[in-house]
């Protein structure tokens, strides 16, 4: 497994490298948005460690791009910014998971490793999921609907499959934290309503995911 690591210090750059590394992980490193942009988009890493204060390009636009060019691909902020405000913004963008800095480095690498984890996918990787309206591609981690495939982020993926396993069942708020988010949430904070707002719009009209007041969502069979 590779892990791009992307931060402009270079003494936290070299702590997180040679941690990675101590753990069998091929690490690269870079120390601008930029930088780390084009060697995330290129291809060959399977998880980014992302700061957000970065010269050239800043995280935030480091992470959109991401997201865009390579939906797949998760994304773990470590960032000395920790108000939650800055970290729904990353959220929002598509990050998987947020760490503040000054951080442990144990905690960081145990994030590492479990959205390795997920991201190889908990199901048979050659599977499809089928449901009435939209499939899942577990080893492609693309809805198709019809003819068409949508590429889905991480937490966009995990999501549908919940909804999926549950079709035309009610999924609770809780549920969807418990399974996708795990213990590292606040359930007090809109993670779910944003990443099911994205997934909607990623999804787009033939696929109707409802919201049941005070219960939690459903995906229309």
């Amino acid at each position: 497994m590779r892990i791009l690591v992307i931060e402009d210090e270079e003494g936290i750059l070299s702590f997180v490298s040679r941690g990675l590394a101590a753990k069998g992980y091929a690490v690269e490193g870079a120390t601008d948005g930029r930088q780390g942009l084009e060697l995330g988009v290129r291809g060959g890493c399977d998880l980014v460690v992302l700061d957000l204060s970065l010269p050239a390009l800043n995280g935030f636009d480091v992470l959109s791009g991401l997201a865009e060019l390579r939906p797949e691909l998760p994304v773990i902020v470590l960032s000395a910014r920790s108000d939650l405000a800055t970290k729904l913004r990353g959220f929002d963008l598509g990050a998987v998971d947020y760490m503040a800095k000054p951080f442990a480095l144990d905690e960081l690498l145990a994030r590492v490793r479990a959205h390795l984890m997920r991201a190889k996918g908990a199901v048979d990787t050659g599977s499809v999921v089928h449901g009435t309206c939209v499939d899942l591609d577990v080893a492609r981690r693309q809805a198709v609907i019809g003819d068409e495939r949508r590429d889905l982020a991480d937490r966009e993926f995990h999501v549908l499959f919940e909804l999926l396993a549950h079709e035309g069942e009610v999924v609770s708020r809780e549920q969807l934290l418990a399974k996708v988010w795990g213990y590292a949430f606040d359930p007090g904070s809109n993670v779910v309503e944003v990443c099911i707002r994205r997934l909607r719009k990623r999804l787009g009209p033939e696929v109707a995911i409802e919201t049941v007041r005070h219960a939690g969502y459903r995906l229309a069979a």
